[in-house]
């Protein structure tokens, strides 16, 4: 919060968001999603059990308030570990310095979440070294995280119900819904996180929604 109210607009302009989700080959319809009017005098619709497709891919996505900046996927052999994501961490600065290179003289306001990879010490040491200052997140804050409060539920949205024969498709549809958000839409999903913290606050750590 101490940031927002010295300088809404040099925070939002300094902040990277981090996170991680999990794409799948099918997603099904929740149960509010797939109800279907009847009446009365019809048998009710059967429903079947459906689980999710067990082909899967883990995307790490970092952006800003102007759009994506590194979107990654885990290797099937691979975990996300405290290496693999310092090696994550250097592909983003390089970025920086070819995309937002006023981001990197400002200093960059790194916002991630707290998994295991994020809380280890060589990550931490990794995102002094590069220069980023790491924001607080306290622990299970989906509320304070941009991309579980805005970004992934319209992403989730455009891959529900939907059926893919392979890694490659899903990610393929990601990225197409991902290219297609203009940049006010990742501006308005950093606004937010004000009203949240301020929120969350109140609340005294509750849950925002």
């Amino acid at each position: 919060m101490e940031f927002f109210r010295r300088d809404t607009n040099d925070f939002l302009s300094r902040l990277v968001t981090m996170d991680e989700k999990w794409l799948y080959h099918y997603d099904p319809e929740t149960k509010q999603q797939s109800m279907e009017w009847w009446n009365s005098g019809s048998p009710r619709p059967k429903r079947f059990r459906v689980q999710k497709s067990a082909g899967k891919v883990i995307t790490s996505i970092v952006w800003d308030q102007v759009g994506i900046l590194l979107i990654d996927y885990l290797p099937k052999v691979q975990t996300i570990n405290a290496e693999y994501y310092s090696s994550l961490l250097v592909q983003l600065k390089d970025i920086l310095k070819e995309k937002r290179r006023g981001k990197l003289t400002k200093k960059v306001l790194f916002l991630h979440d707290n998994a295991p990879a994020q809380r280890a010490l060589a990550t931490q040491k990794k995102v002094a070294y590069l220069g980023f200052q790491r924001l607080d997140h306290p622990l299970y804050s989906p509320d304070l995280a941009p991309s579980d409060y805005h970004l992934f539920p319209g992403l989730k949205k455009q891959l529900k119900d939907r059926h893919f024969s392979s890694d490659a498709e899903v990610i393929a549809a990601a990225e197409t819904w991902l290219d297609g958000q203009g940049s006010e839409f990742f501006l308005i999903g950093l606004e937010k996180l004000e009203q949240r913290a301020e929120k969350c606050i109140e609340l005294r750590g509750e849950c925002v929604e």
